[in-house]
């Protein structure tokens, strides 16, 4: 399930996963459910990890002797084995989403529900959480999974949603769903206020506050080969940034980055800052292929720490010259770019 902010994606979960109600309408469901949605949703905080397998378990309907097989299975892939029985309430949020997700992935469910609270865990837990959920799916149990991660929905389902404005605007193939939320701008548009919470890396020092990609014929996420992409970052500083640093990196659909960009390769200088409000105007050299590519956007300071990260914030999608309705796909063999080259053929002898 797909959709901006606002959209009502979480809302949705909620109703399926019966914490809140309709106001109209009604919802069936067939088989027990297990949902993962906020931190703080489902654990009682002054129970001991253990004592929430239980009860959880005992919430979906399991016997003991159930829960007790899945016990240890579930213990070792959340990875708090040294704190199964200290009391929720004294997790760490991380802490919190391991064992959270473990107990509903591991519980049996025929239904397991989970909004993006994946983005608290570190890349490797998450990587767990994404195989534990296409094993699922795999073993014909539903997954419904909420998330702005276009790589993990398009690896786990095979259908998908696109919500907007509370409501259902495609039902489809997960491909054919990407592609409608691509050309309604992505996660963050092209020009959107963006919440500071959903970034992969944030210490509070600064914020990113939005993203605009400008192009030639304001087509949303859509750019020709050999147009600049044009971006315009407004970000707010906390306090005094010395050394300060912006950079964009240039990702693959499947995640591989192949271009990056700062200022320092360009021969810029390097600025302190001060707290306050700032606009940075970023034109970058387009020899991409056409294809589809995703973009990190970041700020840090000089010696390499990151004050505010964003990855995948936005899809942009390279066109052909001459159809702006072509969209081939690039084969690896094919490479990424398009050096400009000269040729020069004369007889050999």
């Amino acid at each position: 399930i797909i959709g901006k902010n606002g959209a009502g994606k979480s809302n949705l979960l909620k109703i399926l996963s019966q914490v809140t109600g309709p106001t109209v309408g009604e919802i069936k469901v067939k088989g027990r459910i297990a949902s993962l949605l906020e931190v703080g949703n489902g654990f009682h905080p002054e129970l001991t990890g253990w004592e929430n397998i239980y009860l959880n378990g005992a919430i979906l309907g399991m016997t003991k002797t159930e829960i007790k097989r899945k016990f240890d299975e579930i213990v070792a892939f959340s990875g708090v084995e040294r704190y199964i029985d200290t009391p929720v309430k004294r997790y760490s949020s991380g802490m919190y989403v391991r064992l959270a997700f473990a107990v509903a992935a591991h519980l049996e469910p025929e239904i397991l529900i989970v909004d993006e609270v994946l983005a608290v865990g570190d890349a490797e837990f998450q990587e767990k959480c994404l195989g534990k959920m296409k094993a699922v799916s795999g073993e014909g149990r539903t997954v419904l999974f909420v998330s702005h991660n276009i790589l993990a929905i398009k690896n786990i389902c095979k259908r998908g949603l696109l919500m907007k404005n509370g409501n259902l605007v495609s039902d489809n193939t997960i491909d054919r769903v990407i592609a409608d939320y691509v050309a309604s701008g992505s996660q963050f548009g092209f020009n959107e206020m963006l919440d500071p919470d959903l970034a992969t890396y944030n210490t509070g020092e600064g914020h990113i506050r939005r993203i605009s990609l400008i192009t030639e014929k304001n087509s949303g996420t859509d750019i020709l080969y050999e147009e600049p992409i044009k971006l315009k970052v407004n970000f707010e500083l906390y306090e005094q940034v010395d050394d300060f640093i912006m950079d964009v990196r240039i990702l693959t659909k499947e995640g591989n980055a192949i271009a990056y960009a700062m200022p320092k390769y360009d021969k810029q200088p390097i600025m302190n800052l001060p707290n306050g409000k700032y606009s940075q105007h970023i034109v970058i050299e387009n020899k991409l292929q056409p294809d589809a590519y995703f973009l990190n956007i970041g700020i840090h300071f000089g010696k390499g720490r990151t004050i505010h990260y964003f990855e995948k914030v936005i899809q942009i999608r390279v066109l052909s010259v001459g159809s702006d309705d072509s969209n081939y796909p690039v084969s690896w063999t094919d490479g990424y770019t398009r050096p400009k080259t000269s040729w020069r053929l004369e007889n050999w002898a």
